[in-house]
């Protein structure tokens, strides 16, 4: 980072965005003014920008490497809500309009929230590849937001533990609930009363949680840039 010294806040991330001051006034409120520690990021190894095209993008070491990686979740998440607004499915109704529209707001939220606060270190812009979406397909949109939220919520429980400064972790649990409330919204949308089924929600009340590895090789199949995480801590 540039200023290693200088906490960087949801607030004055969303100033330097293209999101208007009303989102911002309802994110800052959504969010707080919880930080991501800079200091915490920039002391570790970063991303390589120009990476070997077979190794793929580094996404680091280190909380950075963690932050990189949510980064990209956010980035695949943003792109896709995106395409779902501008080309809306048929016999849209003006309440999924209005949900899906705030989904992809928060979405966008998040990706500039992370690459602001990794600056220099944060990851490359990646292409998405969403071939196998149907965006003129109510089921195949809701289904695939089902998949992305569910992912979603999975891959920052089970990146949590990965986190060694506890203003990483404490922004990260902002957000992973921001994304649970958008996967029970879809499921929802998709079947009443299925916002906590048991597919998602064991017998313990607790979210599933899945690895960087395992979440990167669910979530490849919409990425034509290839990530590696090998540097990402395991425990």
């Amino acid at each position: 980072m540039n200023q290693p010294s200088q906490d960087i806040t949801l607030a004055e991330e969303l100033k330097q965005s293209n999101v208007s001051r009303r989102k911002f006034l309802r994110y800052s409120g959504a969010f707080g003014a919880s930080v991501i520690v800079a200091g915490s990021i920039g002391g570790l190894s970063g991303c390589k920008k120009d990476d070997n095209a077979n190794e793929g993008i580094n996404l680091g070491s280190g909380d950075t490497g963690v932050l990189n990686y949510a980064y990209a979740l956010e980035q695949l998440e943003a792109a896709f809500y995106t395409q779902v607004i501008a080309s809306q499915f048929s016999g849209i109704s003006a309440a999924e309009t209005a949900y899906l529209t705030d989904i992809r707001d928060h979405e966008i939220a998040h990706r500039e929230f992370f690459k602001t606060a990794l600056g220099s270190n944060a990851i490359q812009a990646l292409q998405v590849d969403f071939s196998s979406i149907n965006f003129g397909s109510r089921d195949s949109v809701l289904a695939t937001a089902k998949a992305f939220e569910d992912l979603g919520v999975s891959a920052y429980n089970g990146a949590g533990k990965l986190l060694t400064d506890p203003g990483n972790l404490l922004v990260a649990g902002k957000i992973v609930s921001v994304e649970a409330r958008h996967a029970a919204l879809i499921r929802e949308l998709l079947t009443p009363n299925s916002f906590a089924a048991s597919d998602v929600v064991d017998s313990n009340g607790l979210d599933k949680a899945r690895t960087p590895g395992e979440v990167l090789s669910i979530a490849g199949a919409y990425l034509k840039s290839k990530l590696n995480a090998s540097n990402l801590p395991t425990s």
